[in-house]
Parts: C-alpha cells; structure tokens; sequence
C-alpha cells in the first residue's frame, strides 16, 4: 500500500454544502464555528486540537502547527496488524458492537494550511478486548476527505494488549501522494508514560459526550502548497503603523486585517478579517492575531 494509490474517491465523498472551504487552518474552523458547527452535548465547540481535554488542564498544543507549513504530522510504525484493502467505510461498528461509543473527526492540510480533499485515511485498531481482527476486516475501514478536507469516522474506544497504550492506526494519503503511517493517541491514559511508542504530538482532543467519547484531530502532509491570494502574510508589513493601537479587543467586534488592538496590556495585529467571539482572545488565535 506504502508505494500506490490504492482508492479513488468519488462524488458520494464531497462533504455537505454547510461547511466553508477556507484557505488558513485555523480560521477555516473559526469559519465553521461562526457559520452555526454543530455544538457537543453540554455545550463547547467542536474544533480539532483547540480546546481542552477532558478532566480540565492546559490546553493541548496545537499540533502539528501549521501556520508556517513547517511541521507534518509524525509518522509511527505500522505494527503488525496492517491489512490491505479495507473496506470504505465511515463507521466501524454495528448497533450491536459491544465498547464505549467512539467518533474522531478532523481535517487533513497540507504544508501551506490548505485543506486536502480527496484524501485518502484508512483506519484500523483492536476492539473492545484489545484484538486485532486478522481474518476478516472488524475495525477496519478507509474513507476520503471531502470538499473542505474534513473527515469523520465512527468507532469505540480501543481495548488494551500488553505493552501498548490506547492507540488507533491510520494511513493518510493526499491524492497521488506518499501515505503517511502513523498512530493516534488519547489524553490521560495511564499507560501514555510507559508506551515506548507514544508521542505527545499525537494526541487527540477528546471529550465525553453522553455514554461516549468525541475526539479530534488535524492531519498535516507533506505535500506543497501554494498560499491562496486571501492568506496573511508570514511577515509583518515592513512599515508597521506606529500609530498606537485603536482599541482594545472586545468579542462581537468586526476586525480587518492591519486593525490593531490591546489585549491584556499587549498590542496585537489582526491577520485575517473576522468576527470576534469570545474565547477567541488575542493570545489564544495566532491564526487570527498577531503580537506587535
């Protein structure tokens, strides 16, 4: 699988109409939230890789950052449970399947914060009782990204096998492009520190929602883009205004890009026109602002 392009997605994988293409990652998902996203139960927004883990804490990094195209997700091994032509599907379970209620969901970007459509990501992992289906394809099932590179699939929580961590694997592939193997993790799992595979970078968002769990996850590949003629610049203007800042932020203003603002006693710069809501404070969106 690791040398062609073993699926073509076709028009049944084009993502519904209520989601906007946009050309930054993170203001692709503001652009969501402010166009009426779905909300998980008890309220908060759904954005890959931007809020909290369950249980509370600091808020997980990010990653991969993709403002500068600079880092990919990192690949992981594929282990020996890898089976080839899985079937296409977008859920792994019947109404029978015994396990906690699972749904990932994410984007996939390229280097330059574009969406992918069309992306190929084949998913497998153990069951409820930590086993790896070999003879048939249990837990087993590829799908495409659609029109706005988004992707969801519907599963359970893995179970656990001696020496490994809650994980699921996944295979991501651009069209064309090389595939990328590596695995995804969950936050507060006992056995993260004691998994000689697990990386941090990998972790996903997730949340109880209901007698399951929601997680999320944004896939970045190595694949070149060209920034579209909307993005900020990855500089700053070589004659910033010195022109103190106008005003200090406030939620439910409308900003342009240049605008500037204090926040906390620092000066921001906005980087791409938006509506501001709260949560979305200066220091929190660097895809939004900029310190200066």
């Amino acid at each position: 699988m690791d040398n062609a392009t073993p699926h073509e997605p076709n028009a049944s994988d084009k993502a519904s109409g209520d989601r906007r293409r946009i050309s930054r990652k993170g203001l692709l998902k503001a652009a969501i939230v402010a166009s009426a996203a779905p909300l998980l139960a008890g309220g908060g927004v759904a954005l890959a890789r931007d809020a909290a883990p369950s249980g509370g804490g600091a808020l997980l990094a990010p990653t991969p950052q993709c403002d500068d195209g600079d880092d990919t997700t990192p690949p992981q091994m594929e282990g020996p449970y890898f089976k080839p032509n899985s079937p296409r599907r977008t859920s792994l379970v019947t109404p029978g399947t015994p396990g906690v209620p699972l749904t990932v969901s994410g984007y996939v970007f390229g280097r330059a914060c574009r969406p992918i459509s069309g992306a190929l990501l084949d998913f497998w992992q153990a069951d409820t009782n930590g086993s790896y289906d070999m003879a048939q394809y249990a837990f087993r099932g590829h799908q495409f990204t659609g029109a706005d590179g988004s992707f969801s699939l519907t599963t359970i929580v893995p179970g656990l096998y001696p020496g490994r961590t809650r994980h699921i694997h996944v295979k991501a592939q651009a069209p064309g492009g090389r595939i990328l193997t590596t695995q995804l993790y969950f936050p507060g799992e006992p056995r993260n520190n004691t998994d000689a595979l697990f990386d941090p970078e990998l972790l996903m968002n997730v949340r109880s929602v209901g007698n399951g769990r929601q997680g999320t996850f944004d896939f970045v590949l190595d694949v070149a883009q060209t920034p579209g003629p909307t993005d900020p610049p990855t500089d700053p203007p070589t004659d910033p205004p010195t022109d103190p800042p106008g005003s200090t932020w406030t939620p439910g203003t409308s900003y342009s890009a240049g605008d500037r603002v204090t926040y906390g006693g620092v000066a921001y710069r906005c980087r791409q026109a938006h509506r501001s809501l709260t949560g979305w404070e200066p220091p929190n969106v660097p895809a939004l602002w900029e310190r200066g």
